[in-house]
């Protein structure tokens, strides 16, 4: 699967050059950094961000000001009850007292 990601560039004169990041894009980079087993430096490093950046994005997402996308490897979990085993009560003998 093949995927290219937009952003605006600007640069001012003297200053830093600085990124305009669509939220489809946002999004997309914070439910990357979302999978288990994944950092945000890790992920930030790989698209040129600085950490602190994609930390404010997770923010926006869990406060619902980003929309994240539905998973690609969606795992549902269903919860288990299991009861302890049923076993017959013994038979009750009939007995004389002594």
């Amino acid at each position: 699967m093949e995927t290219t990601l937009e952003f605006l560039t600007t640069r001012k004169p003297g200053r830093e050059v600085h990124r305009h990041w669509p939220d489809e894009v946002k999004a997309k980079i914070v439910s990357e950094s979302l999978r288990p087993g994944t950092t945000v430096n890790e992920v930030a490093q790989r698209y040129g961000l600085r950490a602190n950046s994609l930390s404010t994005w997770r923010t926006m997402a869990r406060q619902g000001k980003l929309i994240l996308p539905a998973p690609e490897d969606t795992v549902e979990f269903a919860a288990v009850i299991v009861d302890p085993p049923v076993s017959e009560p013994p038979p009750k003998t009939v007995s004389r007292p002594e």
